[in-house]
């Protein structure tokens, strides 16, 4: 993968595009995370990716619902938490108390080489 210059793109458009390249990548019935699609990205910008998906202007093609928090906690989500547990739920993905069941088996990571 190509690099570029993460602290000075982490909050632009471009890094946006990025992000939303690789989450147009994790099928239905299976979620990631912030930190796994900043990982594929070569960077620490959590946060970042987060913003990302606040403002991804392509949903539902580009499906910001299925990224959730690093220990399987559904996180946030523009149109509120019950729509994208709705959304989550659709797709087979089931979420107890704030969690993603089976979050490990869910879990879309990234083949990065």
């Amino acid at each position: 993968m190509d690099t570029w210059n993460h602290k000075a793109d982490s909050g632009s458009k471009l890094f946006n595009e990025r992000v939303y390249e690789l989450l147009r990548r994790v099928p239905a019935g299976k979620v990631t995370t912030y930190a796994e699609l900043a990982h594929a990205l070569g960077t620490k910008a959590y946060r970042a990716v987060g913003n990302a998906m606040n403002k991804n202007p392509y949903a539902p093609l580009v499906p910001c619902h299925r990224v959730v928090k690093s220990d399987g906690c559904i996180g946030g989500f523009a149109l509120g938490c019950e729509k994208k547990i709705a959304l989550l739920e659709k797709e087979g993905v089931y979420v107890k108390n704030g969690k993603i069941v089976g979050f490990d088996k869910k879990l879309f990571r990234f083949d990065i080489h």
